[in-house]
C-alpha cells in the first residue's frame, strides 16, 4: 500500500503524536509498504527532516501554550498539501487531540474522498466531547460517574457529586489540565486551569480503584489492561516519562469480570459508532462496580502504547496491527 502518516499538528498532544508516527512508520514500512511522513502542521517532511522530529521523545509536560500558538499561526491548512496525498491508498492517522482527533482532519479527508484510518468524523467528534460521550453511554447502558458543567457552585457540586472531583478540559486527551480538587476552595482554580485548554470544563466525580482498559480492533474486544500509577491519576507524567506507570496484560481479574468488562466496551464503542479500533478506559471500584471514563478515538500507537500491548497479547505484533488498521480503513465504505 501507499500510506500517508499524518502526525504532529498544533494541540497540546503534539509530541505524542510525533511518538506514535515514530513507530507507525517504520512498522509499516517492514510490511513492505511505501510511507509518506507527513506533519499536519508544517507539511512533508524529507528523510533527515522526518529521522530528526521522530527522533524528539515525549518531554514531561505537554508543548507550551506560546509554542502552539506560533505553530498555528504558521501552519498551512491541511487542503494546500492535497498534493503529497493525492496518489495514496490510504492515510493513516497518528493524530491525538485537538483537529486531528475531534472529527476536523476526518471531515476534510471525506470530503477530499479519501480513505482513513480511525472513526468518521461524526464519532470522532462524539468521543472527544466527554460530556456528549457519557451521555450517549447512559444512553446504551455504560455506567459512568456523575458529573456537571462548569460553571457550577461549591454547594452544588457538594451535593450533586461530593468530594472529591475530578476538573478536566471537556475535548482534551492525556489528561492534559487534569486536576482532583478535595475542597471546595479549591474548585475555581482548578476549572480556570482546564479552560486554559477548551472552552468547556467537566466536573465529575471522582471514582477510586483500579484502572483497567479495553481495546477494540475489528469490534472485538481485545483483553483487558490494567493501569498501575504511582498517584490517584493517570496523569501526563505517568503516561509518557519512563518509569511513571505500570501496565499489566491481562490485568490479573476473574475471567467472568474480565469478560463482562469487555462487552461494556464493545457496548460504549457501539455507542460512539466509532470505527475499526479504539481503546475504552474504565474504572473498578472497591465494591467491584465498571465506571467508563471516557473513549479514545485514536489512542497512542506506540509498539508500548495500552492498545498494542494488548493487540500482542492477542498474538498481533505491531507491524500486522497498523497494517490491520490500514486495511480495515479501505475495507470501510465511501461516499
Amino acid at each position: 500500500m501507499k500510506v500517508a502518516v499524518l502526525f504532529g499538528g498544533t494541540s497540546e498532544e503534539r509530541d505524542v503524536s510525533i511518538a506514535s508516527a515514530a513507530q507507525v512508520i517504520p512498522a509499516l514500512r517492514s510490511r513492505g509498504h511505501e510511507v509518506t511522513a507527513i506533519d499536519t502542521a508544517t507539511g512533508r517532511l524529507q528523510r533527515e527532516a522526518e529521522q530528526k522530529l521522530l527522533a524528539s521523545g515525549v518531554g514531561p509536560e505537554p508543548p507550551s501554550s506560546s509554542k502552539l500558538a506560533g505553530m498555528r499561526e504558521s501552519a498551512l491548512a491541511l487542503t494546500s498539501r492535497a498534493a503529497d496525498m493525492r496518489d495514496v491508498d490510504v492515510v493513516f492517522l497518528a493524530l491525538h487531540g485537538g483537529t486531528g482527533e475531534d472529527g476536523h482532519v476526518q471531515a476534510v479527508l471525506d470530503l477530499a474522498g479519501l480513505a482513513y484510518t480511525g472513526s468518521n468524523h461524526t464519532a470522532s467528534a462524539a468521543a472527544m466531547d466527554k460530556d456528549l460521550s457519557k451521555r450517549l453511554f447512559r444512553a446504551a447502558g455504560v455506567p459512568t460517574a456523575d458529573w456537571l458543567m462548569a460553571p457550577a457552585s461549591e454547594r452544588d457540586v457538594a451535593e450533586r457529586l461530593g468530594w472529591p472531583v475530578v476538573v478536566k478540559a471537556n475535548k482534551q486527551g492525556s489528561s492534559v489540565g487534569l486536576s482532583i480538587v478535595r475542597r471546595g476552595e479549591d474548585l475555581q482554580a482548578a476549572v480556570e486551569l482546564a479552560g486554559r485548554f477548551d472552552d468547556e470544563v467537566m466536573i465529575e466525580r471522582f471514582v477510586p480503584g483500579r484502572e483497567l482498559t479495553v481495546g477494540i480492533l475489528g469490534g472485538e474486544p481485545l483483553p483487558v489492561g490494567e493501569i498501575v500509577t504511582p498517584g490517584e491519576i493517570f496523569d501526563y507524567q505517568a503516561k509518557y516519562q519512563q518509569g511513571g506507570a505500570r501496565e499489566i496484560f491481562p490485568a490479573e481479574l476473574p475471567a467472568a469480570t474480565a469478560a463482562a468488562l469487555q462487552q461494556l466496551a464493545v457496548r460504549a464503542h457501539e455507542a460512539l459508532k466509532l470505527g475499526a479500533y479504539s481503546r475504552i478506559d474504565f474504572r473498578l471500584d472497591p465494591q467491584g462496580g465498571f465506571w467508563c471514563l471516557e473513549a479514545n478515538s485514536l489512542p497512542g500507537m506506540t509498539a508500548t502504547s495500552l492498545l498494542p500491548q494488548a493487540a500482542r497479547v492477542a498474538g498481533i505484533g505491531f507491524p500486522e496491527l497498523c497494517e490491520r488498521i490500514c486495511r480495515a480503513a479501505l475495507a470501510r465504505p465511501r461516499k
